[in-house]
């Protein structure tokens, strides 16, 4: 059975229209790319959706009230409700650093949280 998909590509600036065919589940052409990156983000999106998850989380002792958080890398898609749930409640204590673990292996994944913004301590 064959299916065709019709995608804007976000793999560079160039936004182009994919059109993508598939065919037991699996990627059999890829049209409408200029680069290569096309071609690898309709594969992925069509087979193995992910994505970088970013949000919040509460900062006790700080600057500010809240830090900017991030996945470290993407993560399945279908995670992406259970990785916010995780963060419900989360908090942190100032100082923090860009780049410190906020929460180590959300949702399962492998893949930390980690903020990207500093935060000094509030004095």
């Amino acid at each position: 059975m064959s299916d065709v998909r019709e995608l804007t590509c976000i793999g560079c600036p160039m936004g182009c229209s994919l059109e993508v065919k598939i065919e037991n589940g699996e990627v059999v052409e890829v049209k409408g790319n200029t680069c290569p990156k096309g071609k690898t983000y309709a594969e992925k999106e069509c087979t193995n959706p992910t994505r970088i998850v970013t949000s919040s989380v509460k900062v006790e002792g700080g600057v500010i009230d809240a830090v900017s958080v991030k996945t470290e890398n993407d993560i399945p898609k279908d995670r992406i409700f259970q990785c916010i749930d995780e963060l419900r409640g989360v908090v942190v204590k100032a100082p923090i650093k860009i780049g410190d673990v906020v929460l180590k292996n959300v949702a399962g994944t492998g893949i930390n949280i980690i903020a990207t913004k500093q935060v000094d301590e509030l004095i």
